[in-house]
């Protein structure tokens, strides 16, 4: 029993005599791997007018899914993504009738860089995917992590999977602690407000309907949502940001986001006070 499980250790695909046309041959003839589902390979360093070669193309064939991958070995960095993006751009504008998706795939990302690729999945389908090659008692084994999924807007309707207040305990305290410090300063404004679980993100409904939610992100952090479509008020809650030089963004839905924690949470409550009075139409009287 005590050799049952083996453990490995991470090694660099240079150090085991590999380079990138090496990963690049692993995903194109057996796409499957990457675990995005039953893709094909279409093409494979594909020359772009723009200058520059695309690494794989990929292809779902039931839906007529295309994926632009682009392999790094080693860390990624600002030239990866920007070319990532820059190709799948190409490929999208070629062939519009199809859905595009951009796939960055390296042996490891930066925490600056990962915070970006998030920020940017938001608004581009951007799917980050980590490739370990692990060494195991002398074997070597090829392993792949999706890291960072595209983003899916949270439906309306209670269509998602309801879990329990246990589950995000178990896999996110820190999500449902800033949650949950949301909810009690918000708790005297409003007579219908509670906390909601899904399997995807925790939300405070308000009305029955969500006002807020929030995403689990690499501990502490959360990425803290809400919809705004009035121009006027978005408008004047990016203001609000800006003044107060809170980082954020503010995507094709019209929705905004913004990295939280609980500390953050608590020294910033007046900060999202004033822009839930802003989103609630509150007045002085009311709060």
């Amino acid at each position: 029993m005590e050799n049952e499980i083996k453990i490995g250790k991470k090694i660099y695909i240079r150090n085991a005599g590999k380079n990138e046309y090496w990963l690049q041959d692993i995903i194109y003839d057996n796409p499957k791997i990457l675990g995005l589902g039953n893709l094909v390979p279409v093409n494979k360093e594909k020359k772009q007018a723009s200058g520059g070669r695309l690494d794989i193309l990929l292809k779902e064939p039931e839906e007529n899914l295309m994926y632009e991958v682009e392999v790094m070995l080693g860390e990624t960095d600002p030239s990866h993504i920007i070319r990532a993006i820059e190709y799948w751009d190409n490929e999208k504008r070629k062939y519009p009738q199809r859905q595009h998706f951009c796939v960055l795939v390296a042996e490891s990302f930066d925490r600056r860089y990962f915070n970006v690729i998030q920020l940017m999945s938001l608004n581009i389908p951007m799917i980050a995917i980590q490739a370990d090659l692990l060494e195991v008692n002398g074997d070597k084994i090829l392993n792949f992590s999706k890291i960072i999924d595209i983003y899916i807007e949270p439906e309306e309707e209670e269509e998602t999977k309801q879990v329990n207040e246990t589950t995000w305990n178990t896999d996110a305290p820190w999500t449902n602690s800033a949650a949950k410090d949301i909810f009690e300063f918000l708790k005297p404004k409003h007579e219908k407000i509670e906390v909601r679980y899904t399997q995807s993100y925790v939300s405070i409904t308000i009305d029955n309907r969500n006002a807020y939610w929030l995403y689990k992100r690499m501990k502490p952090a959360s990425a803290l949502m809400f919809s705004v479509k009035d121009e006027e008020k978005a408008e004047l809650i990016k203001k609000i940001f800006e003044e107060s030089k809170v980082d954020f963004t503010y995507n094709r839905y019209k929705e905004f986001m913004v990295y939280v924690d609980t500390k953050t949470i608590k020294s910033k409550q007046s900060l999202f006070e004033k822009i839930h009075s802003v989103r609630f139409k509150l007045t002085i009287e009311d709060e």
